[in-house]
């Protein structure tokens, strides 16, 4: 069996804007694996979205319900402490790291789009808005008690699994074709 054809369940995170998701789609499209983000286990669904965070168990039993009827899958999005009875399941884990100003560009472009006028000054979401790029700008610099790449680094370095980090700005079909190389070739 190919290194690649062994692993099928990828779990990608990294510090919010820093393009897990899109990874996440690309990698599991090229792969024909399913894929899940765990903002969908994490948060209630709510309008505005990511008012209202689920219980722990919750969240990691609605995922882990997910993730069964598929033996194939990239799993999006930080799971950090609440996920961790999932580790066990992970064949490779990707980190990627950006610089912040580029993350914080990507997700005050990401959210106009999706928000739009709500999220100008004068907006119902503006406040919201303005806390969220603070708190996503500051994940370098956070401690443990966050999501910042100091919690990240700590829960990579225990990790039974390979970890392969992804630095730097590189275009989504980059970013693919570095993972395809990790694994050892394409399907």
């Amino acid at each position: 069996m190919s290194r690649a054809a062994a692993i099928r369940r990828i779990h990608i995170l990294g510090a919010s804007g820093s393009g897990t998701t899109t990874l996440a789609r690309a990698l599991a499209d090229r792969l024909g694996h399913a894929q899940l983000d765990t903002d969908d286990f994490f948060w209630h669904p709510t309008d505005p979205p990511y008012q209202r965070s689920r219980e722990a168990g919750e969240r990691l039993d609605l995922l882990r319900d997910a993730l069964a009827p598929h033996a194939a899958w990239v799993l999006s999005g930080s799971l950090c402490g609440w996920g961790d009875p999932l580790i066990p399941l992970f064949d490779l884990v990707i980190y990627l790291r950006l610089p912040a100003d580029i993350r914080v560009e990507r997700l005050r472009a990401r959210e106009a789009t999706r928000f739009g006028e709500a999220i100008a000054p004068g907006g119902r979401l503006h406040q919201g808005h303005e806390k969220f790029i603070a708190w996503a700008a500051s994940y370098d610099g956070g401690d443990l008690s966050t999501r910042s790449r100091m919690r990240h680094g700590g829960w990579l370095a225990g990790l039974p699994c390979s970890v392969l980090r992804i630095e730097g700005d590189h275009t989504t079909e980059r970013r693919v074709a570095m993972v395809i190389d990790a694994i050892g070739g394409a399907r």
